[in-house]
């Protein structure tokens, strides 16, 4: 797995989610850690909120066809 793919999943993922191209970086990490990990929402109206990164992050793997995390690069 390549940076560049990891990349090109986070901005396909993103872009399906609207999320602005700004806040990628914070969805890498989670591609790392195991889900039971991910954070949940918090209900303090964040934006983005927790849980758009996490459906984001879910479907960046998707994208990458894994269902485990990714190794740390």
């Amino acid at each position: 797995m390549t940076s560049e793919q990891i990349d090109a999943a986070i901005a396909k993922a993103g872009d399906e989610w609207s999320l602005d191209p700004a806040y990628r970086s914070i969805v890498r990490p989670l591609l790392r850690i195991p889900r039971e990990r991910w954070p949940t929402c918090c209900g303090s109206t964040c934006e983005p909120c927790s849980t758009t990164l996490v459906r984001i992050a879910d479907r960046a793997l998707e994208l990458l066809e894994l269902r485990d995390p990714i190794d740390a690069e």
